[in-house]
């Protein structure tokens, strides 16, 4: 099979999935090699990253999907009546970074993090699809790990978990003291 057949087959199967497809999978659908995978991909790339193309190729870890560019979200949402997006809590996005950073992880652990019972944001995160079960732990009770999902992936616009931002070291930054004396003095 030719590279624009080989193209043509990928899009086709990421069209009819909506959800990402691993790259393992779709050589395997189409028939290609891993090069040729590559090189189909890099033609489908091009091909949505024109500005006259309304559709996006995203990378999500080690799968791919197609999806409608941003800026056309307005009309897809008044096209299907979706309700605007929901914001997450402070509270929610607190729990959503302890996960990405440290998952897999028990709603246990972050509670521990937080200081406050979080049972009741880790499932709403899971409702949303920002987080899954990940498993059992092997501790006393099995207690359910969490990891964050491709959805999360999409929502924050990561091509993998190794995109998040790094942590600050300790000593870049600023403790509750440091915070209420810098208050203090922007009073006087």
């Amino acid at each position: 099979m030719d590279n624009k057949k080989i193209s043509a087959v990928i899009e086709a199967i990421l069209f009819a999935s909506g959800e990402p497809i691993e790259e393992e999978k779709l050589s395997e659908a189409a028939g290609a090699t891993g090069q040729e995978l590559d090189e189909a991909i890099e033609v489908l790339r091009q091909k949505y990253g024109s500005d006259d193309s309304a559709l996006t190729l995203l990378k999500l870890e080690n799968a791919y999907q197609l999806a409608a560019k941003e800026e056309y979200a307005p009309f897809i949402k008044a096209a299907l009546e979706i309700k605007k997006n929901s914001v997450l809590s402070p509270a929610a996005m607190e729990a959503l970074t302890i996960v990405a950073y440290n998952q897999p992880v028990t709603k246990g652990f972050v509670e521990q993090v937080r200081g406050v019972d979080s049972s009741g944001v880790v499932n709403s995160l899971v409702e949303k699809g920002l987080l899954a079960e990940a498993g059992r732990l092997d501790l006393p009770g099995r207690p359910i790990a969490y990891k964050t999902t491709d959805s999360f992936l999409r929502a924050f616009r990561l091509s993998s978990i190794k995109d998040l931002p790094e942590l600050p070291e300790q000593k870049q930054q600023i403790s509750f003291d440091e915070l209420l004396e810098n208050e203090q003095t922007s009073r006087e």
